[in-house]
């Protein structure tokens, strides 16, 4: 059986009949955690080996782990800083900055690797304008430039674990004041005036970045549709001017910043028709079982072969990860992230956002 386009979402801790149903479905591809689902480490492996046991090849399992407020598994878990704390860091002192982010990527995806968790969607390369309160610390830096190199850093980490990493929310979720969970933000200013938001994405697709997140965003002066239902901005400009052939997801259907694009059967057929390889659809059960029953387009082969590489490798078995050496230094660096640097950002120029 092949895996699907469509990453949902399960009720609680463990599996019910319902869950066991639906994932079975051959539209699904992959389950999308959150804190309802989580206890301790020990809850969580036995979740996640229920989950990958209902189909061959197994449904991929991800969660947002970013550090800071959006850390879904805590207890057992190492408490990871806010991104700007990387940020911060680096402003201090660029080398130091540097290697925190490659330790604390490593750390994240390691610890979620050895629960058998395949992927967070990480890292968040939005720029912080001081305008969007969604984004606010979860962004890594003001600087297009300071952005992509902390970014690359973490990614390296991830992929030392044995993760691939998944940029967001594309093409920039900071200039704009409307959180896309609640409203559809609008983003007025021209392509041409994008390029710092764009950098970190040209820098990581060149690193050979493997999967990209799509805001729900609309840039009325790019295109009349949201970037997560657009071709223009996932064909035309992710894939054709910055040359990225990773795996494109669109953020979660459910969000307000989709709701103008129909019903959830609309804005899967929508989203997919975009160039999107996969969508998540989570906190509505209701609309993920209509889009099984009656999505109608073909599991696209090229999509699939992304999807399948998107899968996690585990080098270190949970019981053992204490006793890493590499777990050791990266936890000394999560000590120091918690205590930040007097050094702020430096001021940068606000872009055009909600009007």
């Amino acid at each position: 059986m092949s895996l699907g386009p469509l990453f949902i979402d399960v009720a609680g801790t463990e599996l019910s009949a319902a869950d066991r149903e639906l994932l079975a479905h051959p539209r699904v591809g992959g389950v999308v955690l959150f804190k309802r689902n989580y206890v301790d480490p020990a809850q969580l492996r036995a979740l996640v080996a229920d989950i990958r046991a209902l189909r061959t090849p197994p449904l991929l399992v991800a969660v947002d782990q970013e550090g800071g407020r959006v850390q879904r598994f805590r207890t057992g878990f190492s408490e990871l800083p806010a991104p700007r704390r990387i940020g911060q860091r680096f402003d201090a002192d660029p080398q130091q900055g540097l290697a925190m982010a490659r330790a604390l990527g490593w750390l994240m995806a390691a610890e979620l690797l050895a629960c058998g968790v395949d992927l967070s969607f990480v890292p968040c390369v939005d720029l912080d304008y001081g305008l969007s309160e969604v984004i606010g610390d979860r962004a890594l830096h003001a600087q297009g430039g300071i952005v992509a190199q902390l970014a690359i850093a973490y990614v390296h980490g991830m992929r030392e674990a044995g993760m691939a990493a998944t940029a967001k929310h594309f093409p920039g979720h900071g200039a704009v004041v409307a959180d896309s969970h609640l409203a559809l933000p609008i983003d007025r200013r021209e392509l041409a005036n994008l390029e710092q938001d764009l950098l970190p994405y040209r820098r990581l697709i060149e690193s050979g970045l493997a999967a990209v997140m799509v805001a729900h965003v609309l840039f009325p002066a790019v295109d009349p549709l949201p970037a997560s239902f657009s071709r223009r901005w996932i064909e035309g400009v992710l894939r054709g001017q910055l040359g990225f052939g990773g795996l494109v997801m669109a953020d979660d259907l459910t969000m307000a910043g989709a709701a103008a694009m129909g019903g959830p059967l609309e804005r899967t057929e929508k989203a997919l028709a975009a160039g999107c390889d996969l969508v998540l659809i989570c906190n509505d059960r209701a609309g993920v079982e209509r889009v099984v029953q009656d999505l109608r387009r073909e599991i696209d082969p090229v999509a699939q072969l992304r999807l399948v590489r998107m899968r996690g490798h585990k080098h270190i078995g949970f019981e053992n990860l204490a006793a890493s050496p590499v777990w050791q230094s990266a936890r000394q660096w999560l000590q120091q992230s918690t205590a930040p640097p007097a050094l702020e950002f430096p001021a940068q120029a606000t872009g055009q956002g909600d009007s």
